[in-house]
């Protein structure tokens, strides 16, 4: 039986898991692959690339499933006109991830979408709620690419508290349906995945980038400022990136103030190796559930092995307490 939850019923979804709007990687096919599942795919507009956005939102003009699109709240307040190319695309939902969303949040609401708000801390939670966010992520220290200090199991039951029955998403550390099982236990109305989907077959990454995902042991990754460095993007306070530790992350861990005096031929260096693929260089974004990631099967596997596993065990939890 699918689990309900106030999540799914907003969403109009059969299962309250949602795809993580990671950039470059969560395009329309593995979009059209989670929604098509019964989950919630959200494309990945990111840091607001008008040809590919243009191209991608296309591609979903015939999707029938219910789909979001996310983005990186800075960067689209430097491009918001890219905010009219997502909503004529007629997105269930637009999600905003680091930075105020009130700027956006009444075109967002009047075009018919479902405002989604990630945040890191009850500030930030906040000021979503001010804004009249339908949902907010909860997203713990744990998840790839960027993010706060916050671990998950700390911050979801914070912020349901603080949420006043708006629906709490978890995100960061999740890859299985205990991940989701024990979220629900926690308060959460579903959870938001980024490095399980990543290592999938309709994901837009490479495939080295998949394997090195599936051999990652957990503890295999690391947060901090050296490929956002690296890459001459650095982002604003409080938010660090999680990534793959590799060659490039062993060299400079703990010498962040010699590469920024080197940042120029590092840069080229960097820019280099990721379009040759080479990932003992450039960095593989991916959170703390790698240890829980063997395989790169179809995305919508992933949905039905997560909802699978997580009504089980709720189901067992239920029948032990009928029992006693």
């Amino acid at each position: 039986m699918p689990i309900a939850t106030p999540l799914t019923t907003l969403l109009e979804i059969s299962h309250p898991v949602l795809l993580a709007p990671m950039d470059v990687i969560a395009g329309s096919r593995l979009v059209a692959a989670v929604s098509g599942a019964g989950g919630f795919g959200i494309l990945g507009g990111g840091y607001g690339e008008r040809t590919w956005l243009e191209r991608e939102t296309a591609k979903l003009a015939s999707l029938s499933a219910p789909f979001g699109i996310g983005f990186i709240t800075w960067s689209l307040a430097k491009r918001p006109e890219l905010l009219d190319i997502a909503l004529s695309a007629k997105p269930s939902a637009i999600m905003l991830s680091f930075g105020d969303p009130a700027p956006f949040a009444t075109k967002i609401k009047s075009a018919g979408a479902r405002l989604i708000c990630q945040v890191q801390d009850e500030a930030m939670a906040r000021q979503a709620l001010e804004a009249e966010a339908d949902i907010l992520i909860a997203q713990g220290t744990e998840a790839g690419g960027h993010g706060a200090s916050r671990t998950t199991v700390d911050l979801v039951p914070a912020i349901v508290d603080l949420a006043a029955g708006v629906p709490v998403v978890a995100a960061g550390g999740i890859a299985d349906g205990r991940g989701l099982a024990a979220m629900m236990m926690l308060g959460a109305s579903g959870v938001l995945l980024g490095t399980r989907f990543y290592a999938s077959e309709e994901a837009d990454g490479a495939q080295e980038a998949k394997r090195r995902i599936c051999a990652a042991s957990s503890g295999s990754t690391v947060r901090g400022i050296i490929f956002d460095l690296s890459r001459n993007n650095v982002w604003p306070a409080p938010f660090t990136g999680r990534c793959l530790v590799n060659d490039h992350a062993r060299r400079w861990s703990g010498r962040e103030v010699e590469l920024m005096q080197n940042v120029a031929g590092v840069a080229a260096d960097y820019a280099a190796a990721k379009a040759a693929g080479n990932f003992d260089l450039a960095a593989v974004i991916a959170g703390e559930a790698v240890g829980l990631i063997h395989d790169i099967p179809p995305a919508a596997e992933i949905v039905e092995r997560i909802a699978s596993e997580a009504e089980q065990l709720l189901a067992g939890r239920r029948n032990s307490i009928v029992s006693a």
